[in-house]
């Protein structure tokens, strides 16, 4: 098969000022971060709950002390065997510069990969962030859990913790978590969302409301300072209901398709946005996106084939119907990174840009956006 070059990195002429990337150059590496003490919930919901290792590979992303040669990223597609080959703008094991980054958690859907948000992982990093990008156990495309249909419960319990577990590896002193669908669901929970009684019962976590039970009443570390959850999946099926979205206890920024189909936009994102009353919290929506609104890089050309062992072409998996894929990650680059500074950094002058004034938006390029903030 013909590998291509498909690139992550892309930044459009009209795209908002913040959207750019930073100062610094970019290196990245892979870590492979083991936690000993971890639940093992597949063999707990099959009645044998032993503590084991857990794997998490993580692709980190790092302001370097000097430029290098730029490296390609090999993953697969969503179809869980097809090879992709990503380009960037980042350099494999290049020296890291010193100095007090703060730390940035991106966490996959539900299945995905460490790679799906690596646009937003270089961009931060040329910005002066660390970015931690986790491959989470049992929810990635060709994980024997997850294609077994064995994982779902196993990814509810674990997400908060494989998110926190990775700030502990890095020695992490302010943390942010960017989640996309499942992600988002984790990034809400660490936040201090608390799941809901009913959730424990739910038809698809059977088996697992002894350990979903420990997200009932979330303690949130005090590293974590903001998050941002793109399209969160769980609230439209009542993983939270408005007394636990009330708990949330860290400023959000939340990024929606007004036509997700997936995680709900009415029954969910909105809900989200009007329950948390207890934080500043901005909703941006995109009029007429379905799920993928903000989070995937551009569809491989590998994924625009069908395949016969999935129902859909994977295609569909990273792409909208309505909006550019790379419109849409620099839009989100923009917002996110005046987020994080405000919030990680300190950065106050930032909070402008997080207005209906669109500031860094050329005139007109701010169609289709809605930007929202409750205190």
């Amino acid at each position: 098969m013909t590998s291509h070059d498909n690139r992550i990195d892309l930044i459009r002429p009209d795209a908002p000022d913040l959207a750019r990337l930073g100062e610094y150059p970019v290196g990245v590496r892979t870590l492979q971060l083991v936690n000993p003490a971890q639940l093992d919930v597949l063999a707990a919901m099959a009645g044998n709950p032993v503590v084991t290792d857990r794997t998490l590979m993580v692709e980190l992303w790092y302001p370097a002390a000097e430029r290098g040669a730029v490296s390609a990223y090999a993953t697969i597609s969503r179809d869980g065997r097809t090879p992709v080959r990503l380009s960037g703008s980042a350099s494999r094991d290049a020296a890291a510069l010193d100095g007090d980054f703060p730390l940035v958690i991106l966490s996959h859907g539900y299945p995905g990969n460490r790679f799906l948000m690596g646009h937003l992982g270089e961009n931060l990093a040329s910005k002066g962030y660390l970015v931690a990008s986790i491959d989470h156990l049992h929810s990635t495309y060709d994980d024997p859990a997850y294609l077994g249909g064995q994982a779902f419960g196993s990814t509810l319990v674990n997400r908060p913790l494989d998110t926190l577990f990775v700030a502990d590896a890095l020695g992490a002193t302010r943390i942010a978590i960017i989640g996309y669908s499942m992600g988002g669901y984790g990034a809400l929970v660490a936040g201090g969302a608390g799941v809901s009684e009913a959730a424990l019962t739910m038809e698809r976590g059977a088996g697992i409301g002894p350990y979903l039970a420990r997200h009932r009443h979330p303690v949130v570390d005090a590293r974590l300072k903001a998050i941002v959850p793109i399209g969160p999946w769980g609230r439209q099926i009542g993983v939270w209901d408005a007394a636990g979205m009330a708990g949330l206890r860290v400023p959000a920024l939340i990024l929606a398709g007004s036509r997700d189909e997936v995680s709900g936009y009415d029954t969910a994102m909105r809900k989200i946005f009007d329950e948390a009353v207890g934080v500043t919290r901005h909703l941006l929506t995109f009029e007429g996106a379905g799920h993928n609104a903000a989070a995937p890089f551009p569809a491989p050309l590998e994924s625009w084939a069908p395949v016969p062992w999935l129902p859909f072409v994977p295609f569909e998996h990273y792409a909208d119907a309505v909006w550019d894929t790379v419109r849409m990650n620099n839009i989100a680059a923009h917002f996110v990174t005046a987020f994080l500074d405000l919030h990680l950094k300190g950065k106050t002058a930032k909070a402008a840009y997080l207005t209906q004034d669109w500031l860094g938006f050329a005139p007109d390029t701010a169609k289709g956006l809605r930007l929202e903030t409750l205190p």
